[in-house]
């Protein structure tokens, strides 16, 4: 037995080694870019978690004997420094926490830390299952909102349980995963959980996935949640004139994306009287420049993903597509106001990507274009509650709830576009 546990204490030990390895400098060839990300995300994010589960599983095995062979002491050593190295990483998450000072001026109108606002439950950071699941929101799953082509598209609905004393502002969630996977039943629940607790009605949809659906489809899905919603307002409650749009990664891109094209009825088959255009925009994360003009993108998400399954055509081939479907190439002065998130160690898609878009968006539109840069945040860092989610998930809330206030109130100042990193490490 005491053998058995050494070998499993120096497996332990090397496992840790190497996972703390990959989240600080994580693999980008194609082959290895995507277990490395789900592995740095794992250590990044639940860096407090592992520390404390493996040191509960080390105690265990050295209890059994593991410590009575080298082997055994080699594997707890390595696992004490690895622990002791993930210190930063835990304390980085930690120190994440909203800067209003550095968002709005003197003089403007300032995003209220309201007491009486909900708070995000803070045992949902030791127990991020219980995110699936919040006392004062209920949940309305599987509604259909189109049929194409035969398929319906359907959504999930996120309601407050209080009667609402008028009509609600509204977001509609649009999930990752590359164009070609994902779901609304994973992604940005603990967001639309939270927003629906402070009286706000969550849109959690689907849309055609690649490589069946081949590009526009996506982002024309996206817009009929829009038209669906605005449409049934009065059914959801919901102000028609204050609908939102959020999402992360592939759904980051889109949600920019349909916040930037509401006067583009090429992007509306058959809906093209539709009113899709959006209050504010959220996106985490995304894909901003698919011509890749700055030279950041990993090369596997145009080898891999967008040529082959998604556009069926390599960019040098058709770059006006790739143009167009681009949001850093559609800003315009008319552009909703913006908060865009991204963690400074993403390994899917580069935060300079994001650096180029806000840059672009600030030189044209009149409204606040809002950056947050997540030190050490990985990609889909905000899937879990967390140090680092919590207080980014309660941002948004107060960056929409003072956005609907401004629209309500047009005699309220201008906010100002400027932010030199709300949300700080």
């Amino acid at each position: 037995m005491s053998v058995a546990a050494a070998v499993l204490l120096l497996l332990l030990g090397l496992t840790a080694a190497l996972g703390l390895v990959n989240a600080l400098w994580p693999r980008t060839t194609w082959w290895l870019i995507a277990p490395s990300w789900g592995a740095a995300f794992v250590t990044t994010e639940l860096a407090l978690h592992l520390v404390v589960l493996s040191a509960v599983a080390a105690g265990l095995l050295a209890a059994l004997g593991g410590t009575t062979h080298a082997a055994g002491l080699t594997g707890l050593g390595l696992l004490v420094l690895t622990d002791l190295a993930a210190v930063p990483l835990i304390l980085s998450a930690r120190r994440t926490r909203l800067s209003t000072g550095s968002w709005f001026q003197d003089g403007d109108l300032e995003i209220t830390d309201d007491a009486s606002v909900p708070r995000y439950p803070r045992s949902h950071i030791a127990f991020p299952w219980r995110m699936f699941r919040h006392p004062g929101v209920r949940v309305v799953r599987g509604v259909e909102f189109a049929v194409v082509d035969g398929r319906p598209l359907k959504a999930d609905f996120y309601l407050p349980v209080t009667a609402p004393a008028g009509p609600r502002p509204a977001v509609v969630q649009v999930h990752g995963g590359a164009w070609v996977l994902g779901s609304r039943q994973e992604q940005g629940i603990p967001l639309l959980n939270h927003l629906a607790a402070c009286g706000f009605v969550g849109m959690n949809i689907d849309y055609r996935l690649s490589p069946w659906a081949q590009w526009p489809d996506h982002v024309v899905d996206v817009k009929r949640a829009i038209a669906y919603l605005r449409a049934h307002a009065a059914e959801y409650d919901v102000d028609p004139e204050f609908i939102a749009i959020t999402g992360g990664s592939a759904g980051g891109h889109l949600a920019a994306l349909a916040a930037l094209t509401s006067d583009d009825r090429s992007l509306q088959p058959g809906f093209e009287s539709a009113d899709t255009s959006v209050a504010a925009a959220v996106p985490f994360y995304g894909v901003y420049d698919f011509l890749d003009e700055a030279g950041v993108h990993v090369p596997a998400l145009h080898d891999i993903v967008l040529a082959p399954l998604v556009f069926r055509v390599r960019r040098q081939h058709a770059p006006e597509r790739y143009r167009a479907a681009s949001p850093r190439h559609r800003v315009h002065a008319g552009a909703p106001p913006f908060l865009v998130l991204h963690g400074s160690r993403d390994s899917l898609i580069p935060v300079a990507d994001a650096h180029h878009f806000v840059e672009a968006l600030r030189g044209v539109s009149k409204q606040p274009v809002l950056f947050g840069e997540m030190a050490g945040g990985q990609h889909a860092f905000d899937v879990i509650p967390s140090w680092r989610t919590v207080p980014v998930i309660e941002a948004i809330e107060r960056f929409l709830t003072t956005t609907y206030e401004q629209r309500r109130r047009p005699a309220a100042p201008s906010l100002r576009d400027e932010l030199a990193g709300a949300l700080t490490d």
